[in-house]
C-alpha cells in the first residue's frame, strides 16, 4: 500500500508523515526532499533558477517514480495535487489523504519558514495571508479529491493506523 498525503505548505505532511510511518512500520518519503537530493539544490533555489514549471514537471516524474512502492507514506508538495493531473494518478495508484487545514492555522506555521518556501519568501503578513487564502481557494477542488479528509484539529499518532483498520473492514 503506498498512502499520499495532501495539503497546502504548513498542514503537517511531513511531520504526520513521519510520525505515522514510524508507528505503522512504515517507508517514509518527503517528496520534496526527494526532489532536492535529484536536483541537488533546494525547492527555493530550483524556483528561482528553473522557475516554477520546470519544478512541476520534476515533480511529477518523481511522484510517478513511486508506482510502485509498498507500505509507503508519501508526503507530496502543497502543489502536487494540481498539476499533470497528479491527484488522479495519486488516486489511481495509492490512498489519498487530505490534511485540512484552515489559513490561520497555515500562516502561524509558516512565518518562521518563509526563507525556504519559494512562493512565500518575500511576503509582510498580510500579503501571506492574502496568498493563503487565496491559493486554498484554487487548490481546494484539488485536495477534496482525496479518499480521506482530516481536519488537521483532529491529527493524532492513531489517526493513519485508524485509517488503515477502516480501509480493512468489509463494506
Amino acid at each position: 500500500m503506498i498512502f499520499f498525503l495532501t495539503g497546502f505548505m504548513g498542514s503537517g505532511k511531513s511531520y504526520w508523515g513521519k510520525k505515522w510511518a514510524s508507528v505503522n512500520e512504515y517507508a517514509f518519503i518527503d517528496l520534496d526532499e526527494v526532489i532536492e537530493k535529484e536536483e541537488g539544490k533546494t525547492i527555493a533555489d530550483i524556483f528561482e533558477i528553473k522557475g516554477e514549471p520546470y519544478f512541476r514537471e520534476i515533480e511529477a516524474t518523481q511522484l510517478r517514480s513511486f508506482d510502485a512502492a509498498k507500505n509507503t507514506i508519501i508526503a507530496c508538495g502543497g502543489g502536487t495535487p494540481c498539476f499533470y493531473e497528479n491527484m488522479q494518478w495519486m488516486n489511481d495508484h495509492g490512498t489519498t489523504i487530505y490534511l485540512l487545514t484552515t489559513a490561520t492555522q497555515i500562516l502561524d506555521r509558516v512565518l518562521t519558514e518563509q526563507e525556504k518556501r519559494p512562493l512565500i519568501k518575500k511576503m509582510n503578513q498580510a500579503e501571506l495571508l492574502f496568498f493563503i487564502e487565496q491559493k486554498l481557494k484554487e487548490r481546494t477542488p484539488f485536495y477534496n479529491e482525496a479518499k480521506y479528509i482530516i481536519p488537521s484539529l483532529e491529527l493524532a499518532a492513531q489517526t493513519f493506523a485508524n485509517l488503515f483498520l477502516l480501509k480493512q473492514l468489509p463494506a
